[in-house]
């Protein structure tokens, strides 16, 4: 039962264009592949618009919502299609080296270039480098996230769960 690893940190992938052909998913199922070169994998159904976007442009942003945003996170993740966004209230603007848009209001972007993809059981695993990033300093700053940024993680179909600011390191190094 997957359930059994969560809770999971959720994160709304953006795919396609500014315009007509831009779809926001929620994605739990994301995950770093390799530091060296950097690169990031998402699993997405093919049943999905996001699906064909990715597939279409060969790229797609990784935003970091912040609990602030959960409004838009229930809708990306409930909502199929671009009608969607019209009903979320995200600014969409531009990459800094992708054609996929990035989210202003998310407390970080990850820009992808999709590297390879596969298919395991029903979904698509796109397997994207990260080329360009942006975040915002009082969610990482020196470089760390801090817990208190309100990250989400998704425990179950309609609950989520920010981190406390407690932090705790293990007693043997």
């Amino acid at each position: 039962m997957y359930r059994l690893l969560y809770p999971l940190r959720t994160y709304l992938i953006v795919s396609g264009r500014m315009g007509d052909e831009v779809d926001v998913m929620a994605a739990d199922w994301v995950t770093v592949l390799s530091h060296d070169p950097l690169l990031v994998g998402v699993a997405v159904s093919p049943r999905r618009y996001t699906h064909k976007l990715i597939s279409r442009y060969g790229e797609y942003v990784i935003a970091v919502p912040g609990k602030d945003m959960i409004d838009d996170v229930w809708i990306a993740g409930t909502l199929s299609g671009p009608g969607k966004l019209k009903k979320m209230k995200i600014t969409l603007v531009k990459s800094r080296k992708v054609g996929t848009p990035s989210i202003r209001e998310a407390l970080a972007n990850l820009e992808c270039k999709v590297v390879d993809s596969r298919d395991y059981g029903d979904h698509t695993l796109f397997v994207g480098e990260i080329i360009a990033y942006s975040y915002r300093g009082d969610a990482y700053p020196d470089g760390e996230p801090d817990p208190g940024a309100g990250f989400l993680a998704h425990i179950a179909w309609n609950k989520f769960i920010t981190f406390k600011t407690e932090v705790i390191k293990p007693s043997v190094e």
